[in-house]
C-alpha cells in the first residue's frame, strides 16, 4: 500500500509539473507559492511513503516479490521523475535581457546523471542478483536518496516563496544544493562498482 501510494503521489507531482509553469521574472512577479508548496507536499509524502516502507520491512522482517521489483521503482519514479521535470520548461524563464534561466537550477545534463546512475546500478543489481549474489542497497545509496530527498523539497520550498533571480541567496543557495546532489549522485556508484567488480572476481 505504501508502494502504490508512492507511485501515485509521483504521479501527481509529475502531472502537476507538466500543466504548469513558472511565472515570467518581471517587475510584476509574485512568487508561485501555492503549486511549488503542492510539489514540496506530494514529494514529501512520496518520501515518507520510503521512508515507512523500509522501517516497516526490517520491523517486520518481510520481504516480498512485488516490493523487490515495485519498491525501487517507486523511488526512482518519484526523484528521476521529479528532477526531469526539474530540468523541463516548467522551470524554464526568459530575462528581462533575453537569456533564459533554469529556476529550478537542475539543467537537463544533471537530470540524466541521476537517470544514468540509476539505470546502472540497476543493471548491475540485476545481472548480480540473477546469479544468486545479494546486491542490497548501500549505505552510500542510502545517503544518495537522502541528499536527493532534501534537495528536491528545499528547492521546493525555496521557489515557494523567494525570487531566484541571478545574484540573489536564494539563487546561490539553491545552485549549491543541486550541485552537491549531482556530485554525490555521481560519487555514489564508486561503492557499487566495487562491489559489483569483487562480486565477479568470486568464484561463486
Amino acid at each position: 500500500m505504501l508502494t502504490l501510494a508512492r507511485l501515485l503521489l509521483a504521479g501527481g507531482l509529475i502531472t502537476l509539473l507538466s500543466l504548469w509553469r513558472y511565472p515570467k521574472l518581471d517587475e510584476n512577479f509574485s512568487a508561485p507559492t501555492a503549486p511549488m508548496l503542492w510539489a514540496f507536499v506530494l514529494f514529501g509524502l512520496g518520501a515518507l511513503t520510503d521512508l515507512l516502507d523500509g522501517l516497516l520491512a526490517r520491523r517486520w522482517g518481510v520481504i516480498s516479490k512485488f516490493g523487490r521489483i515495485m519498491d525501487p521503482f517507486a523511488d526512482k519514479l518519484l526523484v528521476v521523475g521529479a528532477f526531469a521535470m526539474m530540468a523541463g520548461p516548467a522551470f524554464d524563464c526568459q530575462l528581462s535581457n533575453g537569456k533564459a534561466l533554469q529556476v529550478s537550477g537542475v539543467m537537463p545534463w544533471m537530470a540524466l546523471v541521476v537517470l544514468s546512475r540509476e539505470l546502472l546500478v540497476t543493471t548491475i543489481r540485476a545481472v548480480l542478483e540473477s546469479r544468486g549474489i545479494d546486491f542490497s542497497a548501500s549505505l552510500s545509496g542510502k545517503a544518495k536518496m537522502g541528499v536527493q530527498c532534501g534537495c528536491i523539497m528545499a528547492i521546493f520550498l525555496i521557489l515557494a516563496f523567494a525570487s531566484p533571480m541571478p545574484g540573489m541567496p536564494a539563487r546561490k543557495l539553491i545552485d549549491a544544493m543541486v550541485w552537491t546532489a549531482v556530485i554525490v549522485t555521481a560519487l555514489s556508484i564508486i561503492p557499487y562498482a566495487v562491489r559489483a567488480a569483487q562480486a565477479s572476481a568470486s568464484p561463486h
